[in-house]
């Protein structure tokens, strides 16, 4: 059924937008009518994202703007695979919904329409009309949401198909909930955690560059009017200062390419592979990417195997998503190696990867056929050591930061204080 896109007059003559599936244009006006909706543009949402403009009678009617369904089409082409940001709030939100429902005993094309209903982003709205029309042509529902990666990525696709293959999908749509939420606040521990030392930075950088451009050229050119000889420091310190004058914009830009060529460089399998192995060995930093890759190996493991998805397909999921080029390789190898007969804690300790109590705890929960319990245990475990080396990574870079910009501005003020106190002396 297709979808289109609507600009009516509601009674008072308020302006309504919106998106309806009807079987044509017609059917699309009728049941807006129903509604006390007169129809002034209607627009048909095409599957390959062209919308095409039913207003032929309407002389200069603006050209279709790109519909929400063709805009996730060009992120999908582009490769990009799961939610992103906000959308994994969002996409929490959706699924402890859809899981509600779907528990409470409502057929999935009524959740689908309840969701819908409530829908407060357009493109959500639209987005989910999609994915109900094709499980109401018979497509499951792992399938449908497989046609939009954008929002729903490979190990959320997968989870659900394994919850139709056992009949539990609001089992694992819950759990979905869960480990998107836990997620989330893992995410935000860790940008917290990096965001003042960035900000620190920043700010020092802001405050050296207005004192080496503003301040210290007034106070130096009056020390130069004195014609008395300059001392060594202060030498460096006016050099400097018109270096910053002359060649600011030159900083910018080597910023710039910099950070362009090292995003150029992650993009490449060996200059992901270096710069997430020197990542981990960054003090105090590093050690916080490590914990937290960990975690996320183990949550997203343990959420996939408790969900019936299978270990080897459950590995390479994870592969995908773990966030760190090192511990996707570890990844690959213990899945070989489980192909190729072996179990799993042997060869998650030989890659060396893991600290050896995460093996042990593997090990463990192996034999005793709690392998997902295992890892959500160490998830947990990580989740709480991460909070610990935040505040700690917090507590040593902050007199550091406050050291270094003491000693930039301490130098500043001793090189300006010298010629001072050496012309009073020679008076």
């Amino acid at each position: 059924m297709p979808i289109f896109e609507y600009k009516a007059y509601a009674p008072g003559g308020a302006t309504r937008t919106g998106v309806v599936d009807a079987d044509t244009p017609r059917d699309a006006r009728q049941r807006l009518r129903k509604d006390n909706l007169l129809v002034s543009e209607l627009r048909e949402v095409a599957r390959k994202g062209k919308s095409a403009n039913l207003n032929a009678s309407k002389v200069g009617a603006p050209k279709p703007r790109k519909s929400a369904f063709a805009k996730l089409a060009e992120m999908r082409s582009r490769g990009q695979n799961g939610p992103t940001g906000r959308d994994v709030e969002l996409v929490g939100a959706i699924t402890r919904q859809l899981a509600t429902l779907l528990g409470a005993g409502i057929p999935l094309t009524e959740a689908l329409r309840a969701i819908i209903e409530q829908a407060d982003v357009r493109r959500i709205e639209t987005l989910f009309r999609e994915i109900r029309e094709r499980i109401t042509q018979g497509t499951s529902l792992g399938d449908a949401l497989g046609e939009h990666p954008t929002l729903f990525s490979d190990m959320y696709v997968n989870m659900v198909r394994a919850g139709e293959a056992t009949g539990q999908v609001d089992g694992v749509l819950a759990r979905l909930a869960d480990f998107l939420n836990q997620q989330r606040a893992l995410q935000r521990k860790v940008v917290s955690a990096l965001t003042y030392p960035l900000l620190m930075v920043s700010l020092g950088v802001v405050v050296v560059g207005v004192l080496m451009t503003l301040v210290v050229p007034k106070i130096t050119g009056m020390l130069e009017d004195t014609g008395q000889e300059l001392p060594l420091p202060t030498q460096i310190l006016m050099s400097t200062s018109k270096v910053f004058q002359d060649y600011w914009w030159a900083g910018f830009l080597a910023i710039a390419f910099v950070s362009w060529a090292i995003g150029r460089w992650y993009r490449t399998p060996g200059g992901r592979l270096f710069l997430d192995r020197f990542s981990l060995r960054v003090p105090i930093m590093g050690e916080l990417l490590r914990k937290r890759a960990i975690s996320r190996f183990a949550r997203t493991l343990a959420t996939l195997l408790s969900s019936g998805v299978p270990a080897v397909q459950a590995l390479e999921i994870t592969r995908n998503v773990v966030g760190n080029q090192i511990i996707a390789n570890a990844c690959e190898t213990v899945r070989v190696k489980i192909l190729e007969g072996a179990d799993f804690a042997t060869p998650l300790r030989q890659t060396g990867v893991f600290p050896s109590v995460v093996g042990y705890m593997v090990s463990v929960g192996e034999q005793s056929g709690e392998l997902e319990v295992m890892l959500d245990r160490i998830a947990d475990a990580y989740d709480e050591e991460i909070e610990v080396v935040t505040e700690r990574a917090t507590s040593v870079l902050e007199p550091i930061m406050i050291v270094f910009l003491a000693v930039i501005v301490g130098y500043i003020v001793i090189s300006i204080i010298l010629p001072i106190l050496q012309v009073g002396a020679i008076g």
